[in-house]
């Protein structure tokens, strides 16, 4: 019994100083959403980019069918350009793989910001309104549970983001 009393006084004791140097439950739920909207704004750039490789297909396999000394018109940072199917097929080629190679890149960097967001997550113990209703109430009776016994060491313990 004196054992499990003096663990809970160092418990408490570390969370008094852990709210000082911490950071507020605002700053989590701010730090949280603008890790969250990033995560977005690379999902959607990413479907954004999948979209022009579609269209660079469509084009390409459209070209590959055509005579290469005939017409073609392009369009360059907003200038309609005249050339033949032989000089543009390349080119688009080339964007294509390139734009691919994009896509890789940031679909690493939203599985890397991912783990981030559950570590984060997990740190400051965020749930989201709607998210685990059937647990929920076990996880509010266990965190109050373990904040009367003086183990809510951490200053953003149940932050709850809309």
């Amino acid at each position: 019994m004196a054992a499990n009393s003096s663990s809970t006084g160092s418990k408490s004791s570390s969370s008094a100083g852990g709210k000082q140097s911490g950071p507020s439950a605002e700053q989590v739920v701010s730090t949280f959403q603008r890790m969250r909207q990033e995560q977005r704004g690379m999902a959607s750039k990413s479907a954004e980019l999948e979209m022009e490789v579609n269209e660079h297909s469509l084009v390409i396999e459209t070209l590959k069918e055509v005579d290469p000394s005939r017409k073609c018109f392009r369009l360059v940072g907003g200038v309609l350009v005249e050339r033949t199917v032989k000089e543009v097929l390349p080119a688009l080629e080339t964007n294509k793989e390139q734009i691919s190679k994009i896509i890789e890149s940031l679909n690493t960097q939203m599985q890397t910001k991912g783990r981030e967001l559950t570590e984060y997550r997990e740190r400051y113990n965020i749930r989201l309104m709607g998210e685990g209703e059937g647990g929920e109430a076990q996880g509010q009776s266990a965190a109050s549970s373990r904040d009367s016994e003086g183990g809510g060491s951490k200053s953003g313990a149940g932050v709850l983001v809309s």
